[in-house]
């Protein structure tokens, strides 16, 4: 199988939902939400794309990196590459009509075991999404991070209990799902998190939490002092609110703020390694890949989204090679052109 097969046969599965663009920015698929485009204008999708597109790398190729190791260890565990697969869940209310919820969740998280890294897994409106999580995760024997929408504080904290029983590695909350239209549609309720409930889901379980959707370095401060292992820079793929800023336009000024407090992982736009690489370069201790691997699992299932997560390790390998860094700590803002 080829990466070019199973684009091929993603876009027969999902006709009507998405198009499998060549560049994939967000621009044909705007306001088509629910589905795989940005809400409203679609410019919070379109901004994560132009936001690492006007990054610039220095070439440089007089020095000693003659390999690169791409391994990094986060949350216990010791992952080939600085990538992991987002959480993409929800064929229903998404419209992947000719996805079955559970080969996705299958394909989000074992497709990213099978290339040395972890996947998540989501939660929706309709129950089957998050128990479908949990079942796979227990498949996985733990190795993978399941994503709780930001419901109602003893609902959440139900499913963190759930989660820690299946014995995910860490537990994520999108807290840029708080006004979620796809759970609206379902008449789930989500809200905003105060400090308070934060550190209320923190101690809740021993388990690493991360909090996912934070955009301005007040929240990132937040999440560090409420003891949060780690958190995602990310406006939802653009699908939560409209007009917002590109992730890599405000993880610079989030870094400068929490580095070495927490984990720091960042999505949006990501769509090769040298994306990867620029992300690093901006301070993220690795990224988050969503609608790639989504086309990858309904194109080719586990295998598919292996090839996409391995195409892009071998990309951001050539990238450290060709900007002088042997290891993923040795890439720094150095890297990138300053002109």
């Amino acid at each position: 199988m080829e990466l070019s097969e199973v684009r091929q046969r993603a876009a027969e599965r999902l006709a009507g939902v998405c198009k499998v663009c060549r560049h994939c920015n967000g621009v044909v698929c705007a306001g088509q939400v629910p589905g795989f485009g940005g809400v409203g204008t679609g410019a919070g999708f379109i901004a994560n794309v132009e936001a690492l597109a006007r990054r610039k790398l220095n070439l440089r190729v007089l020095h000693q990196a003659k390999e690169a190791d791409t391994h990094v260890r986060l949350f216990g565990q010791n992952l080939s590459m600085p990538i992991l697969g987002a959480a993409v869940a929800g064929v229903k209310v998404n419209r992947m009509a000719g996805v079955e919820e559970r080969e996705l969740t299958e394909a989000m998280i074992l497709g990213p075991r099978l290339a040395g890294t972890l996947g998540m897994g989501g939660d929706g409106g309709d129950p089957i999404v998050f128990e479908t999580t949990l079942s796979v995760i227990k498949q996985a024997h733990g190795l993978g991070i399941p994503v709780i929408k930001p419901r109602t504080q003893d609902a959440l904290l139900e499913r963190v209990r759930l989660a820690e029983e299946a014995g995910a590695v860490a537990i994520a909350v999108d807290v840029d799902a708080a006004g979620l239209i796809n759970m609206a549609l379902l008449g789930q309720k989500v809200e905003p998190k105060t400090a308070a409930q934060v550190r209320e889901i923190v101690e809740a379980t021993q388990k690493p939490v991360i909090l996912k959707g934070i955009m301005t370095p007040e929240d990132a401060i937040v999440a560090a002092d409420a003891g949060a292992a780690g958190i995602v820079v990310s406006n939802h793929g653009g699908r939560a609110l409209d007009h917002t800023p590109g992730t890599a336009d405000v993880l610079p000024q989030i870094v400068r703020e929490v580095k070495g407090q927490l984990t720091i992982l960042v999505d949006g736009g990501v769509r090769s390694g040298v994306d990867v690489l620029k992300m690093l370069a901006l301070g993220a201790d690795a990224v988050l890949v969503g609608r790639p691997l989504a086309i990858a699992a309904a194109g080719g299932g586990q295998e598919g989204v292996r090839l996409q997560l391995e195409e892009y390790r071998n990309q951001l390998r050539v990238a450290m090679v060709l900007t002088g860094c042997a290891r993923v700590s040795d890439v720094d803002s150095s890297v990138l052109w300053q002109g």
